[in-house]
This record gives C-alpha cells, sequence and structure tokens, in this order.
C-alpha cells in the first residue's frame, strides 16, 4: 500500500526534508487507511498518540540526515567531519598552544641557562625554557619559556615571574613581553585557515605568503600586506617601504617564518619589520655555497588592551564575581569561546564581549562595558611613581582623570615598567595636569614617559605591528 508520508526531496538547496505537520498528516491518513477509516485523529487518543510518535521518529531520521549533507559543505562543518575536510587539504586542526614569555635573565656572565629552565608566575603557573643561552657581558640575556600547561594564560607583570628550580649563578628574571596561547582551534579559525591554505598554492599574492606563514608550526597569527606604490606609504599605523610587503606573524621559529615567506613572494620585492633572517636557496641545480636572502619581516610587540565592566549587582552575584569574568574574557579574547580571536591589526569592539560574561548565569548582567589601549590616550606625561603616589611634572597632551590606568614606554606597546592594574584612584594635587595622583598599586617606577587611558572605548583598533595581550590584572570589574 502507498505511503501518504511526504518523501524528502533533493533540490538546488540540497536535501529538503518535507515538515513536521506533513509528516504527521500523512501517518494520520495511513493510520486511517489501514484501519478502514473513523479513527480519532486526536493526539490525545491511542491512535493519535501512536501516529505522533511515528511522525517524531520519521522527522528525527529526516533531521539527522539534513545534519550529515550540512557536514560536506565547510562553511557549517564541525568536529570529525570538519577534520575530514580539513585533510583533504593535508591541514589538521591546531592543538592548544601555551602561553610563551620573553624573560630577560640576569646572573653570572657566561652562565647559559638551559632547555627546560623552569620559573613560575603568581599564579602558580610553570613555564619552561625553550631555547638555551648565555648571559651576556651585560649581565643578562632575554630568553623565550613557554607555559608547560597548553592554553590561554594571562601574560605576568615585569616583576609577576621568578625562579623556579633554582640553577647556580642564575640571580633574577623579568617579563619583558609575552604572546597569550590559544585553546584548541575553533571551527570558525579552522575554516579561515582552511580557506587560507588555498590561497598558499599560488605565488607572489599576498593571500599565498599569509596561508604558507600560517601553516608554520607553532605560528598562531599572521598579517600580510604590501605597497605597490613608488613611495613608501603608511598603513594602519606601519610605514612600508615602496614596492614592499609587510609580514607580522606570532609564534613559530624565525627560519620557518622566514622561509615561507621567501618561497612566496614574488623576486625583487622589498621587506619591512624588525627581524631579519638569511634564508638559503637549495633547491636542485645549485651547489654551494648556495645563493642566500636576507628577508625581514615584523615580529610584533605587545599591546596591553584594558577591560572596564560594570555589573549589575543582586543577590545572586557569587563571591568570585570578579575572578570569573576575568577568565571569561580571557579566554574570549584567544578565541576560547568560539568567537573571532584578538589578532594583529584587528578592530576589536567592547560588545564582542558582553555574550561571553553573560553566559556565566543570570547574574552576570553586563550594565555597561568599555575597553582602551595606548593607541588612544587621555594624556601623554612625564612623571613618576614613589610608593602610591603619581607625580607629573610635565603633560605634553590631554588630562589625566580619577580612573585612568596608567601605563609607559612607546606608543606602539604601551608597556613597560609600570606594574599592570595601575591606576589613579584620586586626585591629590594634580587635577588634569601636574601635580600628584594617588594610585591603586604601590611601586617604585623613576622619571620617564607614561600614559594615561581612560577605560570606557566602545572599540580598539590594533595596528599591524602590535600583538594584543590581555592580563587579568587589565581587567577591572565593578560588582557593586
Amino acid at each position: 500500500m502507498p505511503t501518504n508520508v511526504p518523501p524528502p526531496t533533493f533540490g538546488p538547496t540540497g536535501f529538503i526534508a518535507p515538515s513536521e505537520e506533513d509528516v504527521l498528516a500523512g501517518v494520520l491518513a495511513d493510520f486511517q487507511a489501514a484501519f478502514g477509516g473513523g479513527l480519532n485523529p486526536a493526539l490525545s487518543t491511542p491512535q493519535g498518540q501512536l501516529a505522533s510518535s511515528t511522525a517524531a521518529i520519521i522527522g528525527e531520521a529526516n533531521d539527522t540526515f539534513v545534519y550529515l549533507t550540512n557536514q560536506l559543505n565547510p562553511s557549517f562543518a564541525v568536529g570529525r567531519w570538519q577534520d575530514a575536510l580539513g585533510a583533504i587539504y593535508f591541514l589538521q586542526r591546531l592543538p592548544s598552544e601555551p602561553t610563551v614569555l620573553q624573560l630577560l635573565c640576569t646572573g653570572l656572565t657566561g652562565l647559559t641557562i638551559p632547555v627546560d629552565a623552569l620559573v613560575t608566575d603568581a599564579a602558580g603557573n610553570l613555564y619552561g625554557c625553550t631555547g638555551s643561552g648565555p648571559i651576556t657581558g651585560a649581565g643578562n640575556v632575554t630568553l623565550s619559556f613557554a607555559a608547560l600547561v597548553p592554553g590561554p594564560t594571562a601574560v605576568p607583570a615585569v616583576d609577576g615571574v621568578e625562579i623556579y628550580q633554582q640553577i647556580g649563578g642564575w640571580d633574577g628574571v623579568s617579563c619583558t613581553s609575552g604572546v597569550v596561547g590559544q585553546s584548541t582551534e575553533s571551527r570558525q579559525a579552522f575554516e579561515a585557515r582552511r580557506a587560507a591554505s588555498v590561497a598558499a598554492n599560488s605565488i607572489g599574492a599576498v593571500s599565498s605568503i599569509r596561508g604558507a606563514v600560517l601553516a608554520v608550526s607553532g605560528v598562531l597569527d599572521a598579517y600580510v600586506t604590501e605597497n605597490p606604490d613608488v613611495a613608501p606609504v603608511t598603513i594602519n599605523g606601519f610605514l612600508l617601504a615602496a614596492h614592499s610587503v609587510y609580514v607580522a606573524a606570532i609564534g613559530g621559529t624565525d627560519a620557518d617564518v622566514a622561509r615561507a615567506i621567501w618561497s612566496k613572494k614574488a623576486p625583487g620585492c622589498a621587506y619591512n619589520g624588525n627581524t631579519t633572517v638569511v634564508v638559503q636557496d637549495t633547491r636542485s641545480g645549485y651547489s654551494p655555497p648556495y645563493p642566500s636572502y636576507n628577508v625581514t619581516f615584523e615580529r610584533p610587540p605587545s599591546l596591553a588592551i584594558f577591560f572596564s565592566v560594570v555589573i549589575v549587582n543582586s543577590a545572586q552575584v557569587p563571591a568570585d564575581a570578579v575572578a570569573q569574568i576575568q577568565n571569561a574574557l580571557l579566554s574570549a579574547f584567544a578565541g576560547g569561546d568560539g568567537g573571532p580571536r584578538a589578532a594583529i591589526g584587528a578592530s576589536l569592539y567592547a560588545t564582542r564581549y558582553v555574550a561571553p560574561i553573560s553566559a556565566l548565569g543570570a547574574w552576570a548582567q553586563v550594565a555597561s562595558i568599555g575597553m582602551g589601549s595606548a593607541n588612544s590616550p587621555a594624556a601623554t606625561f612625564t612623571g613618576s611613581i614613589v610608593g602610591s603616589v603619581l607625580t607629573v611634572s610635565a603633560v605634553a597632551s590631554g588630562a589625566l582623570h580619577v580612573g585612568d590606568v596608567l601605563v609607559s614606554g612607546s606608543a606602539v606597546t604601551g608597556t613597560g615598567v609600570i606594574a599592570p592594574g595601575q591606576s589613579i584612584t584620586s586626585l591629590g594635587t594634580g587635577s588634569g595636569g601636574t601635580g600628584t595622583y594617588n594610585l591603586a598599586l604601590s611601586q617604585g617606577v623613576p622619571s620617564g614617559a607614561m600614559r594615561a587611558i581612560t577605560v570606557n572605548g566602545s572599540s580598539v583598533i590594533v595596528q599591524i605591528n602590535q600583538s594584543p595581550t590581555l592580563a587579568a590584572a587589565d581587567i577591572a570589574v565593578d560588582t557593586t
């Protein structure tokens, strides 16, 4: 006996399942025909309930098939299905990567800090040295240390690390910069990398260079642009030489990144950046001495990002609300919530970070959220810190305000000797210009260039020579 249940069909958009209502109507019609008519179709009757259950089973099977057919589309594939599509392009999902710190190690001249030498931060995270190096005649050496546990962890303050495993002659350590690690590659990030990998098969195009750099082991982020003009051009805060390519990369070895760039860039193209590596052309047809080329690219310094979050006060707000919100923002900043990761040259919007806070529970009602960075300071000035008092001796631009976060160093990085979380809590003798201001933290900072940042912006523009970073101390949370 033919069935009255409408079958699924295939059309220009793929598999099309009939509606649940049409399936139920078909099942009821089949039941009426099978029992000779006269059945009460009300869902409260046994026959009505049986028809409803049968229709639900058919609908579930149709929904499952719709899901499976969508997994063949790279735009919708997830999990193992997305992994299978990536394998066609010889790609594997990136595992979680550790936070990597650049640490200034001080001690006895000539002492070599070995691989796997350990330091720790205030949160108890351990970091191991990834490449040994001797302490120079200046009494120090800068080395890379990677967190032993992969995933995003906050970059500690300058004085926020200490030696964990003592080595004779190794006196101290301080953090000069760091790159936050990442969680296992999200669906969106994997798809973006798959698309970029297709471009990597070409040569000479900006997209092919970026695809090749992103394919380098350990690379977390890359930004590529060019200047085809006969004169230098400033692009998003960076001056590019005439007829040149610009590549910024986070992670990976200098040698691997340089070779990836050289393998894809057009002949005769100039470079930009702060890192130069000699690449030899060892392809078939050449014999030593091989042709050598200086490849230059950018290792972007850190740009500290600041957040100010106000939560609606209620009896449901937990005691650890501040820590929960800080951890949620740290994870989202690294793309751990499935959203876009803060990246080189990106535009970061405060509203993007409302959802991960709201996901913490009904208590997490965001009254306001603001952002800021050293790229847009409220004031640039000369000052010094003794204890918890800032003394401003000269103001170059703008004005200082209560609540402003303080940073020191260059305009590009906005980092330096001022501790993360340092902010103005009240006015002293100053009222926006020269004078004294009371601070949240007690420390000693000699006179130098400083910046005050008002953390109430709706967005932050990251320049193409900056790596955005976020520390828990730079996330201010008000739950009162």
